[in-house]
This record gives C-alpha cells, structure tokens and sequence, in this order.
C-alpha cells in the first residue's frame, strides 16, 4: 500500500481552468494499493482560496467527503498554513510517506523550512512541472505554470537531496488524449463514472479547440500520478542538474556533469505508450466514488 499526500491545484470544473488535478485525484482512487494520507492545496492553475472550495465541493460531488482537504500557502513563501503543518505532522507520525505534487511547490518548501528533519523522511516526491526544452503545443509556446509560480520554493525542494522524480512538461506531452478516444473509452461501458468524467471535463476539450487548434489534452498531472504508481510504463532518466533561480523562474531545468551540480534529478519518461494509457484509462474505470 502506497501511502500518498496529494498536493494539487485542483480546478477541475472551474471555469478556463485545468481539469488534470482533478483527474489525477480519480486515478488515485481507481488504484487499490493507494491510501491517500490527506489533500493539500496549493496555488498554481488559480488562487489558493478558489483550489480550496472547488477541491471541498468536487470531494462532496464524487461522494469522498472522507478524505481531509488542508489549505496551503496563499502566495510565494507563506509557509505559515494548515497544509505544511500536515505535511510535517504527517511525514513525523508515518513510515514511507510519498508526496506527489502537480502544482507549486510552496507547502513543501514550507515543510523544508519549518521542520527539515521530518522532511527528509520522506520516502519519493514525485512532481509534474518544469521543462528541457520550449513547451509547444498546438503551434504555440506555452509557459511553465508549476515551478516557475513560486519558483524560490521549487528551487530549494530540488535542491534538498530527497528522492524526485519530474513528469515534465515535455515529457507529458508525448501521449496526447484526443477527445474521440477519451470518450469512446469512458463511454463505451455505459458506466455512471465513465459518463460523469467525459461530462465533467468537455469544457477543457472546447477551449483547447478554441486556444490551440486541437481537439485533445495533455493528461500533464495524470502522468506524474501514473509513474508514481505504475511506474513500470515508464523508464527512468536520472542525470545531474545545474539548477539556478533564475532558471527556475520560467521552470527551466539545466543538465550539468557531475561535480558541477547541486542536484540530482529523475525525469521519467513514457516508453510503454499504450501500457500507460491502459492503466489511466483502468484508473479512472475504477475510481471508488459514489455520484
């Protein structure tokens, strides 16, 4: 059993906003062998405040009320909050705690900050975030959106030594979700969760039309979660990096030789593409929710 901290930006349902946290958060609950410690929020897709409520009503939505929500920092450097305590409490009362985090990084900087003892038993932290290489899609460059938000806490959580792997933005986008497949897939069975998914992420599908020119998304926190539990799709590419504020300000991460660096990095990459889709498709299929 896996015992996971999720700690998301989670803004599935609301407007011009993300749908992966959200998803990601159904994956986790399709996998058995998961136990999803607690929720942590963070600021990223939108503010903190707004991640907080709609994760509380997308809980209450899904029937999993159960599972405890803690606020996190409001802006760069607030440390002072619910979530970090939790991390930190957690971390000191658990064994082989994994943290998976898809959105900034502040509450578990926050954590490094205030208790580093505790951070440091933490047994994986696996992020979605950060980029080699310009990220296009549709034609367009787009913007880093999770390291770069806070990027002085994205700096001195890679930099700590602790075990992480990186689903990066680059990497994410080798599989792409295109919407005639996503929804022959969930509703082919004529499942109730099948439906309530296609339902609850076709205003995602529109504006990526509308923005990109693509009838598709990229599953970017999905495949974060995915490698975290199934890791087997994927083959593992640690190397020495080279990381800088200023780098990090826009979500870059530099390559260095050894000796020259102040980090050590893995950035999984999918090399199972169907084996991967199977098993978030299977996931989501699964998700113990009650609608």
């Amino acid at each position: 059993m896996k015992k996971i901290i999720f700690d998301c930006d989670n803004t599935i349902g609301v407007e011009d906003c993300d749908v992966d946290d959200g998803l990601t958060l159904l994956y986790l609950l399709g996998c058995k062998d998961v136990e999803i410690l607690g929720i942590t929020n963070c600021f990223g897709n939108n503010e903190t405040e707004t991640v907080y409520a709609n994760t509380l009503s997308f809980l209450k939505e899904i029937g999993r009320s159960d599972i405890k929500v803690y606020k996190g920092g409001l802006t760069p450097g607030d440390y002072d909050n619910e979530a970090t305590k939790f991390i930190i409490d957690t971390l000191n009362s658990e064994d082989e705690v994994h943290i998976l985090a898809t959105g900034s990084l502040t509450n578990l900087a926050g954590a490094l900050v205030k208790d580093e003892a505790a951070f440091n038993k933490v047994k994986s932290i696996t992020l979605m975030g950060g980029i080699t290489s310009p990220l296009v899609v549709g034609g367009l460059t787009i913007n880093e959106l999770n390291f770069s938000v806070d990027y002085e806490a994205t700096f001195k959580v890679l930099t700590s030594g602790v075990p992480i792997s990186i689903a990066t933005g680059n990497n994410c986008l080798k599989v792409i979700f295109e919407v005639e497949k996503f929804k022959e897939e969930l509703l082919s069975s004529g499942s109730q969760i099948g439906k309530y998914i296609v339902d609850k992420t076709n205003y995602w599908f529109e504006r990526n039309e509308r923005k990109y020119g693509i009838k598709a998304f990229c599953n970017w926190d999905v495949t974060a979660g995915s490698y975290l539990v199934s890791p087997n799709n994927f083959t593992d590419d640690r190397a020495y990096y080279k990381l800088s504020k200023e780098d990090l300000k826009t979500g870059f991460l530099r390559k260095s030789e050894e000796g020259e660096h102040n980090s050590v990095l893995n950035l999984p990459q999918i090399t199972d593409e169907e084996g991967f889709v199977k098993e978030v498709y299977r996931g989501f299929k699964e998700a113990d929710i009650k609608l």
